[in-house]
């Protein structure tokens, strides 16, 4: 197994990509499309389904099935999930399946107003004008084979999922996910340009990997360098997760500790370190540079300088934490492994920790108007209430 293969799997195990596909099948690593988008030499042409093509199906238990992201859409909650599933909901209760033109897994939503966009797998990004309604597919990037194994026009972001979503007006998004993939829009998602976020690294003498390869019969590399196995290295980390401050700042949390700022609407973008080498999975964005990132083991740190300082906060768990909302006065939830909830109702607070029963992996948490949490994750949607 080569590198980026095994980075691939070691450092995404827990990643939105993962949960979209019930967590740990072959099939639900995106970035393995052979898996996800078998060829027609894998399966008869008569029983294999396009995903990004196919309708969603509509399924009366899918508020029940694998949802990975919620967002409000004015007095509406829009959630998002496997197989291309969009529920709405006025009350957080009664649910009711959207029709959507693709069976692509969604990981993420963001919502400005009635305007909605979902990202997921194969690059797709979908779009709803009414609230999630009716949608229309913008952008689609499924992967295909190179013409030759040493294809030099073959983009390495082609079949890469997109994880995380963000649009700051009705114009201006951006979209996220993995091999340090990026993309903006300015005309609400008509047109996405591609951003230059992590820079690549210098190339390297290779003499040493033509050595590695000379000693086994496949060819394949199966030692890895030093730089390799130094963390926080990686050239082109896996983008989990993109937020704005209230100074206008974007902050990117991905693999390894990897983290990038920009104060400039994504022109320029500066790589950080985390204080923790392990992944991100998401990110906060609160008034002036104030940013909350969270994800491994239970970890979560606090900055107010969007980045230079970072405070760790006590969270007394060591599962995963996998989405998170800003409530009030610098309050967040933040939800994860095993049903696990933690909540501080004002910044000033301790993170609280509760548990969700039946205790599943909670992908998504937002916020309803009469204090309870609309989550959301393997086991449906559904609302918790602190105590």
């Amino acid at each position: 197994m080569k590198f980026q293969d095994l980075r691939l799997l070691s450092c995404n195990v827990l990643s939105r990509a993962v949960l979209a596909c019930a967590c740990v099948t072959p099939s639900s690593l995106a970035f393995a499309q052979a898996e996800s988008t078998p060829s027609a030499s894998t399966l008869p042409p008569a029983t294999w389904i396009d995903p990004v093509s196919a309708a969603a199906e509509i399924m009366p238990l899918a508020a029940q099935s694998l949802l990975l992201d919620v967002v409000r859409s004015g007095e509406r909650y829009v959630v998002v999930g496997a197989r291309g599933n969009v529920l709405l909901s006025e009350d957080g209760r009664a649910w009711r399946q959207s029709a959507v033109p693709t069976r692509t897994t969604f990981t993420a939503v963001a919502a400005v107003d009635a305007q909605v966009w979902a990202v997921g797998h194969d690059g797709v990004i979908a779009h709803s004008a009414d609230g999630g309604s009716h949608w229309e597919l913008q952008r689609n990037d499924p992967w295909k084979a190179p013409a030759a194994s040493n294809d030099a026009a073959h983009d390495p972001h082609q079949g890469a999922p997109l994880l995380g979503v963000l649009f700051t007006d009705i114009h201006r998004g951006y979209a996220v996910g993995a091999y340090s993939l990026a993309l903006k829009t300015t005309d609400g998602g008509t047109t996405w340009q591609t951003l230059t976020v992590a820079k690549p690294k210098p190339v390297a003498d290779t003499a040493g990997d033509d050595a590695n390869a000379a000693k086994n019969d496949r060819g394949d590399k199966q030692t890895f360098s030093r730089d390799e196995l130094t963390l926080g290295q990686e050239a082109t980390p896996h983008f989990n997760a993109i937020t704005r401050t209230g100074s206008g700042a974007l902050f990117i949390v991905g693999e390894r500790g990897s983290a990038f700022r920009s104060r400039d609407e994504g022109a320029n973008w500066q790589r950080l370190q985390m204080p923790y080498d392990g992944s991100m999975f998401g990110v906060i964005g609160y008034e002036a540079d104030h940013v909350l990132a969270f994800g491994l083991r239970g970890h979560v740190y606090e900055s107010t300088d969007l980045g230079e300082h970072w405070t760790r906060l006590h969270t007394g768990t060591q599962l995963s934490l996998m989405g998170g909302t800003a409530l009030p006065d610098g309050g967040s939830a933040i939800v994860g492994a095993n049903g696990i909830v933690l909540v501080r109702m004002r910044g000033s607070q301790a993170l609280k920790s509760y548990v969700d029963e039946p205790a599943g992996i909670i992908a998504a948490v937002v916020p309803t108007a009469n204090g309870r949490l609309l989550i959301a994750g393997e086991n449906g949607v559904n609302l918790f209430q602190p105590q």
